[in-house]
């Protein structure tokens, strides 16, 4: 139990201070410097997150039920009652406010919304006066220095509790990402753009201050590629909204893409679950896009032929892949709940889960590549091993889909495979060479009318 005294008993519901809603829920507890905490609740209506110590000053008191008489001290006072509040008759409670000389000024909470008008009916020249003093302090003490630190320690305490960005700029943030949507973005696009907004804003950039947001996106310490994003996504909320400004340039810099080996591949995939697994499969068989693959339906699967047909994405070329036996029988073992094999709910929980599966195997095989490896590191890899294979830069451009043979440079790297990486096999008759063939073996020459065949480990 927390120490100090208790806190005062509500006579009404509590609500929030952003929109006044009662639908409020206990949202954790937020621990004090001296080991006390405060409970924190969020609002079901609005999202808006604040502190208990917030809440207190919007409810009413129940004050000790006892009478009191009017006060006239004298000096520095104006003429009359200075208490002349009708309060209520409610039962005495105990350990109130009032006993513990706590929170019994006439000064306003400046961050209450719903306050009781009968304490609000309090005189202001009565704001520094102390009805009891606590043990070790003399009565009538406290100083305007002592009731300015009091609401600062309330706004820090408010600002803490408060972690949402205002209705306003959330409402622009809407808005913008629809207007987004009608200019045909994609979906991806979209989250990503609003993101780096709120990201912005939440680090002090301004919306309307352009030159507040060029200093924040100065700041941060990201890549080039991400604060050229940073720049791009603010560039479209100008045109949105009508303004302009000067961007900054930044540069992305190009970066060789890791190619892991294809042991390391096997062995992700041979930890993962079976949807995840077959998932992974997929993309090492085709080299496609992991939204292409999230997109499939089972309309596009060829169970007969042996091959899947991909709808594209980015404005790339659709295409016809085969996949090998051992992909369409981890498809065919797939539970079918509905049009699609693999989606039916955002893509990132999915990568989360392939993330947490990556950490505890790299942890448990003692191999921290497996953490560079994401869903595109398959396609980087497919590309790279096709084009070692034929040397056909044109082949390699039609498998990934791509309409521009300068994207498709960027996937082929020249690896020198050294001997140790490669399995020999010779064939002596045509049954042979099929199996071969059938088990990813290219043929290399011929040695005594012995055929060499070799596949990469």
């Amino acid at each position: 139990m927390p120490d100090g005294p208790p806190r005062p008993i509500r006579s009404q519901p509590l609500k929030c201070p952003e929109c006044g809603s009662a639908k409020t829920w206990k949202d954790g507890l937020r621990y004090l410097s001296d080991g006390r905490s405060v409970q924190r609740y969020v609002c079901r209506l609005c999202g808006f997150r604040f502190s208990d110590s917030t809440a207190d000053g919007n409810v009413k008191l129940n004050i000790a039920g006892q009478a009191l008489e009017s006060s006239n001290s004298g000096k520095n006072f104006a003429e009359g009652s200075v208490l002349n509040v009708d309060f209520s008759r409610d039962e005495t409670v105990e350990n109130t406010a009032l006993s513990f000389s706590e929170d019994v000024g006439s000064h306003v909470n400046p961050f209450a919304t719903i306050v009781g008008k009968e304490l609000n009916a309090l005189r202001h020249y009565n704001r520094e006066r102390r009805v009891c003093g606590k043990e070790n302090l003399p009565k009538n003490s406290a100083s305007k220095a002592i009731a300015l630190a009091e609401e600062k320690a309330l706004s820090k305490k408010r600002a803490a509790g408060a972690t949402l960005l205002p209705l306003d700029i959330k409402g622009k943030l809407v808005e913008f990402a629809w207007w987004l949507k009608k200019q045909g973005y994609k979906d991806s696009t979209i989250t990503s753009k609003v993101k780096l907004l709120k990201i912005l804003v939440q680090r002090g950039g301004k919306l309307g201050d352009p030159e507040s947001v060029k200093e924040v996106i100065a700041k941060q310490n990201w890549s080039e590629g991400r604060k050229e994003n940073a720049v791009d996504a603010f560039t479209s909320y100008l045109t949105f909204a009508g303004g302009e400004w000067d961007p900054p340039s930044y540069r992305r810099v190009d970066k060789l893409p890791f190619i892991p080996t294809e042991q390391e591949l096997d062995a992700l995939i041979a930890g993962c679950g079976p949807k995840m697994a077959c998932f992974l499969q997929l993309l090492k068989e085709t080299g496609m896009r992991a939204g292409e693959a999230w997109n499939l339906k089972w309309t596009d699967l060829d169970f007969e032929a042996g091959a899947v047909r991909v709808t594209p994405e980015k404005g790339s070329a659709p295409r016809l892949l085969r996949i090998s036996a051992k992909c369409l029988s981890m498809l065919q073992a797939l539970p079918r709940k509905g049009t699609l094999v693999f989606g039916g709910y955002p893509i990132r929980g999915f990568a989360r889960g392939f993330q947490r599966t990556r950490k505890l195997l790299a942890k448990k095989l003692g191999n921290l590549r497996l953490l560079q490896i994401s869903f595109h590191t398959f396609r980087h890899w497919k590309a790279t091993v096709e084009y070692t294979k034929t040397k056909d830069i044109l082949h390699v451009m039609k498998l990934l889909g791509h309409k521009n043979i300068k994207n498709t440079l960027i996937y082929t790297q020249l690896i020198d495979f050294k001997e140790d990486e490669w399995v020999c096999k010779a064939a002596e008759n045509v049954e042979e060479a099929r199996h071969l063939i059938e088990a990813g073996f290219e043929y290399v020459d011929t040695i005594d009318g012995a055929h060499l065949y070799r596949k990469r480990k």
